[in-house]
């Protein structure tokens, strides 16, 4: 089988080439290449944590495979656990996350990776899992990208004993370091033979109930047993004649950009141009429409728009909402397979499970959650999520997109898929085209832009920020494209993107 891959580190990617090679699908690839990025992209994702997996047979409908986390059936008095805040040093500005056992939700990645390849999968699980295992037991060398974020981070990952065993000595100390992880190589292999079951139901799962009842968390054996991978329908619209499928709700992003692309759907950007005024307008207008929509469906401008947004609201309603570090994962095959997976661990609980490498989330720790105050999320819900995993096709041309980026996730899909769909841009200039992103009456803008289009941006938006180069603050559209003949893709260099794919058809 031939195929390719867009993702957030050289070894994610090889991962899932090693499955091509196999002879595997691209849900094979897909699947590897989350085990490799569970060991490789260590701050931004996490056998601990959870993700979405979008899923198109080349027969057969998308559908959406739900392993976000959940919250806890029964909550701790406050007084009783474990959460307290750290900074997080971004340079230019400080951020407050908030960690410990108290923090953790119900992880869903080991049951999603395990199911998903059930459902989807060719190739044994040992297989899959066999690059993870390697990378985890050799080593790994710290590259540009992730030493940046484990400095940023770097208070969560000396939070404690445990963890400042296991990162200190290599993970943070910058570029270049070989960092190994021998017992996640040794939980890897155990799950490559036993399946999820010493997740949910045996060894591992007993060490995180004792040590969320040891140290002031939440999680009992019941979350554990009768944590489920939910099965939905995508969310689907039709744009220029794509069929573009993406996570509904109860998660949100999905939902966003759909609404964006009907907006959109009447603009004739392409006669417009990339770059000019009237398209740059144009966009930033339907960001600042949908962020307005989002909170009050009467302003939204049409009875139509009104009722999607008043579905998302419905949706939504009652599942808190996450919006935090992601990466992610696009694959497609010569068959006709695609897959979309986006990933996250939150900025990691500062626990590791106990004796098996696993750094836990910190998804409880999200003030989204808590908008009444922490401590007072919902009980057994599955928590919602700006992640927007997509898929996108049309008279056999296939595009699978996602992106991390917290909020900016959306904008970023968003532009891309117009540049590809409206603009008729290559996958690489589709992906490295400069961004625009609304939020809270505020435009930031990436460099690039004309003059004329610059000016006109910042007169109809005063609050306003120039960055003065290309930043991940803008996303990371890890992309790839099939024509039925030939691969194309990107891997976004804001987020350290790799793309890679076997050459013409089987």
């Amino acid at each position: 089988m031939k195929g390719a891959v867009a993702a957030g580190h050289p070894k994610t990617a090889e991962a899932a080439m090693r499955m091509y090679e196999l002879g595997g699908n691209a849900f094979d690839a897909a699947l590897a290449a989350t085990a490799a990025a569970c060991v490789v992209e260590p701050v931004l994702t996490s056998l601990g944590g959870g993700g979405f997996l979008l899923a198109r047979r080349h027969d057969q409908a998308p559908v959406l495979y739900d392993f976000f986390v959940q919250t806890p059936r029964q909550r701790r008095p406050a007084a009783e656990c474990e959460f307290y805040p750290v900074i997080a040093d971004f340079g230019t500005a400080q951020q407050e996350f908030h960690i410990g056992a108290g923090a953790i939700a119900t992880p869903g990645t080991v049951r999603g990776l395990v199911t998903t390849h059930r459902e989807l999968g060719s190739l044994p699980l040992r297989e899959i899992l066999s690059p993870a295992i390697e990378y985890a037991s050799q080593g790994v060398r710290i590259n540009t990208l992730q030493a940046y974020i484990f400095g940023i981070v770097a208070p969560i990952y000396r939070a404690t004993p445990a963890a400042t065993a296991l990162y200190s000595s290599e993970a943070l100390q910058g570029e270049g370091t070989l960092f190994h992880q021998p017992a996640l190589a040794t939980t890897l292999d155990w799950l490559a033979s036993e399946g999820d079951a010493p997740f949910y139901q045996g060894e591992l799962a007993d060490s995180l109930v004792s040590l969320c009842q040891d140290q002031g968390g939440h999680l009992s054996h019941d979350d554990l047993a009768n944590y489920r991978v939910i099965g939905r329908t995508p969310l689907r619209r039709n744009y220029r004649g794509y069929d573009v499928a993406t996570n509904p709700a109860p998660s949100s992003g999905g939902t966003l950009i759909g609404f964006a692309l009907t907006a959109l759907h009447g603009q004739d950007l392409a006669r417009a141009g990339f770059g000019t005024v009237q398209h740059l307008k144009t966009l930033a207008w339907v960001m600042a429409h949908t962020n307005v929509a989002r909170q009050d469906g009467m302003l939204a401008r049409s009875e139509h728009h009104r009722q999607l947004m008043d579905q998302y609201r419905a949706a939504v309603q009652g599942h808190p909402v996450n919006n935090r570090g992601t990466t992610h994962i696009s694959t497609i095959d010569s068959a006709g397979n695609s897959a979309a997976l986006t990933l996250s661990n939150g900025e990691g609980s500062g626990q590791l499970l106990p004796d098996s490498g696993i750094m836990l989330n910190n998804m409880l720790g999200e003030e989204d959650l808590n908008p009444d105050g922490f401590n007072r999320w919902p009980c057994d819900v599955r928590v919602s999520s700006m992640m927007a995993p997509t898929l996108a096709e049309a008279k056999g041309q296939l595009i699978a997109i996602g992106s991390g980026g917290s909020n900016r996730l959306r904008s970023a899909i968003l532009q891309t898929l117009v540049n590809l769909i409206d603009f008729d841009m290559p996958a690489p200039q589709a992906v490295d085209a400069p961004r625009i992103h609304f939020e809270r009456d505020r435009l930031d803008i990436e460099p690039g832009l004309a003059d004329d289009a610059l000016q006109a941006l910042c007169a109809d938006y005063p609050q306003h920020r120039l960055w003065d180069s290309r930043n991940l603050f803008f996303g990371g559209t890890h992309t790839v494209c099939w024509d039925g003949r030939r691969f194309s893709g990107a891997g976004d260099p804001r987020r350290g993107g790799v793309f890679a794919c076997s050459s013409g058809v089987d």
